[in-house]
């Protein structure tokens, strides 16, 4: 019980991945503000305004920032729910290829390792295709080096790897290694790969609406400096210390939207996408060390 209580207090004291670097600055801005208008109040200035307690109802500024809160959640979990889709096509499709296409010769085993490092590869572009960064030399693994070349130049990396793909898995068909039912089941998992890339698209390509962020953001300023002139006859020094813990509570909500609206980078508060990456292709290693026993047979037999 000790521990969980030290866990606690470590992760409410972290500042690496928390959002009070960005909204600390802010909150002290408007504790100076509220600290400039206790100076005037004491000073017999006539600053004690109550009245501007109504004129933006904390109501509507709650629900404003839950709905922010709520719809960049909602990004960030559809986003995570584009990946889960990666992962358990790229597993499905590689245990497919792996078990279903016959090996005849040790060429067919060569095409298929060379198959499942592009089920990797499509999940590695993904991930530099999502955070707009150009092909790095983690692929180099996964590919041939005139595949790497040749992505180098393409506008959309992970759709040339699911060509590659596509047509593996059609040129087995041809070659009399897979049957129609099992090209169409493999194909279908194909598309799987690309409508979880296309959403992902989606969340990148599609941001919050401008005029939403602003106002949001016109309103919260609005409302933090309005406080000390609300508070200042009640609270007069405690003022400034309530207007910061106040401020650093609704720039903190605000600021949480923002930093998960897009899930793909590379923040504290971003998805995973090496660690998923790196799963994927310790999974294919694990496959490979499997050998089919119909494969093998089918190797014998011939």
């Amino acid at each position: 019980m000790s521990l969980e209580k030290r866990r606690w207090f470590q992760v409410a004291l972290q500042l690496e991945g928390s959002i009070v670097p960005d909204v600390l600055p802010r909150s002290l801005f408007c504790g100076f503000f509220g600290l400039l208008i206790t100076v005037f109040y004491f000073y017999g200035l006539p600053v004690s305004l109550p009245f501007l307690a109504s004129l933006i109802p904390n109501i509507v500024l709650g629900l404003l920032l839950v709905f922010r809160t709520n719809t960049a959640y909602e990004r960030y979990w559809e986003g995570r729910k584009c990946w889960g889709m990666v992962v358990v096509s790229v597993r499905n499709l590689a245990r497919q290829i792996w078990v279903a296409i016959a090996e005849q010769g040790e060429q067919d085993r060569a095409d298929k390792l060379i198959a499942l490092n592009l089920l990797v590869a499509f999940a590695v572009t993904t991930k530099f295709h999502l955070r707009q960064e150009p092909i790095g030399a983690e692929l180099k693994n996964f590919l041939s080096g005139e595949q790497y070349t040749k992505l180098q130049t393409m506008n959309n990396p992970p759709l040339e790897v699911a060509f590659w793909i596509g047509d593996y898995l059609q040129l087995q068909y041809h070659r009399d290694r897979l049957n129609i039912h099992q090209l169409t089941a493999m194909h279908k998992l194909v598309d799987n790969l690309i409508e979880a890339l296309s959403g992902c698209e989606r969340i990148l390509k599609t941001p919050m609406p401008l005029a939403y962020a602003i106002h949001l953001k016109q309103l919260l300023l609005l409302y933090c400096l309005s406080l000390p002139f609300q508070m200042v006859k009640d609270l007069v020094w405690w003022t400034a210390p309530v207007v910061v813990l106040i401020s650093f509570t609704l720039f903190g909500i605000e600021a949480i939207g923002i930093e998960i609206e897009n899930p793909f980078g590379r923040d504290k508060n971003d998805l995973p996408l090496d660690t998923i990456c790196e799963t994927m292709s310790r999974n294919i290693q694990d496959l490979v060390s499997l050998r089919p026993s119909l494969s093998t047979t089918r190797s014998m037999e011939s």
